[in-house]
Parts: C-alpha cells; sequence; structure tokens
C-alpha cells in the first residue's frame, strides 16, 4: 500500500487562537517612536519577555503562520517534502498547538521513510484533536509503517469510532493481514527483527 501525502480538509476546522501579548512595564519618561523594549526581570527574578510589536507594524502571529502553512501546502503539492517540512516547521513555531500542521507535517515524513518521526507528530495531533478521524488515521499509517501493525489497528478502530465510513476500513484490512503474516513467521521461527515489516511491502491480501 503506497502512502500518498494530501491536504486534509476539515469540516470543523477549528482556528486556535493565541494568548494575547500583553505590552511589557516600562519607565516611560517620555514618548519615543521605538516599537521593542528590552526583555527584564521582575522583582522575584521571572523574565517578563522580549520584544513586543506593535501588530499595526506588520502581520499578526495567526498571519505569520498561516502564510507558512500556505507555503508547504504547495510545496508538498509539487513533492517538495523536505522544504515543505521546512515551512511547516516555522508555522509550528508561531503555533505549535495547530493540529494540521502536526498530521500533515506525518504525511510527508511518511513519504520520505522517517516513521519514527512521523509516529511522534501523528501523535501529537491525536492529542490536540482526538476527535478527529484523519489524525488517528495517520497515526496507524505511522505506526505500521513503523513496524506495529496491532497497535495500528487500534488507532484505525478510534478513526472508524469517529467516521465509520472512512478509508480507515482498508488500511485496518491491511494491518490486520501483516498481524497475520507475523504470526506466521513467528510458527516457522523467525526471529523478532524479521517480523517487521513497513507499510511499502508487496503482499497480497488473501
Amino acid at each position: 500500500m503506497k502512502l500518498t501525502w494530501k491536504k486534509q480538509s476539515r469540516v470543523n476546522n477549528k482556528k486556535r487562537s493565541l494568548a494575547a501579548i500583553s505590552n511589557l512595564p516600562f519607565e516611560d519618561e517620555e514618548e519615543k517612536p521605538t516599537i521593542s523594549v528590552e526583555a527584564k526581570a521582575d522583582e522575584d527574578g521571572e523574565f517578563r519577555g522580549g520584544k513586543t510589536l506593535d501588530s499595526s507594524c506588520g502581520p499578526s502571529t495567526q498571519q505569520l503562520a498561516d502564510s507558512f502553512q500556505a507555503q508547504g501546502d504547495k510545496l508538498a503539492e509539487d513533492g517538495k517534502y523536505r522544504e515543505a517540512l521546512g515551512k511547516w516547521e516555522n508555522a509550528l513555531t508561531l503555533m505549535p498547538g495547530k493540529a494540521v500542521l502536526h498530521e500533515q507535517k506525518a504525511q510527508v515524513l511518511l513519504e520520505i521513510g522517517d516513521a519514527w518521526n512521523a509516529l511522534k507528530a501523528a501523535t501529537r495531533a491525536t492529542e490536540l484533536e482526538p476527535s478527529w478521524a484523519e489524525a488517528w488515521i495517520t497515526l496507524g499509517r505511522a505506526q505500521l509503517n513503523f513496524g506495529e501493525p496491532d497497535i495500528a489497528i487500534e488507532s484505525f478502530d478510534r478513526a472508524l469510532a469517529i467516521k465509520p465510513d472512512s478509508e480507515a476500513q482498508d488500511d485496518r484490512k491491511s494491518a490486520l493481514h501483516l498481524v497475520k503474516r507475523r504470526k506466521q513467521l513467528r510458527l516457522s521461527g523467525l526471529s523478532d527483527t524479521e517480523n517487521r515489516f513497513a507499510v511499502g511491502d508487496k503482499t497480497e491480501i488473501s
């Protein structure tokens, strides 16, 4: 089964708002046309922040993150996966709680063969949006590529519980077939290392 990247369209795509950035207190001897102040510590030694920008002087954090995401989406559609990852990483630095970015990142990591980091990214997406079926499907595929079909079945079951008519049905069949093969190989006396599979293996489902 070949995994291909695709931009996920969400029916309920909730925008996550960033916490409001408050102005740092400072002694204002006279008004100056500056847009930044140096970071200071309060009486308890707590760091109170670095530079702050007037929102009128440039794009907001949300706008910058959306711009990086859009650039990454275009690069991924063109097959430039590593460049896309760079753009999405920039977006995640600004908005680390955006589940769709973690899920798309996982898809592209699967494309370039990095199953471990795909597994971590997909797991984060399900943590942020546990009711999003596509995130569980991507997690299941990452688990399959990492050689864990038993756990992948659980993820596909979570996706099917949320969205019964999703493509997780076919993915679950593939996972079940790999579990069956694993049992057969164990009976034949092969080692655990030889029992690990990748989704890309060519198999015929009986």
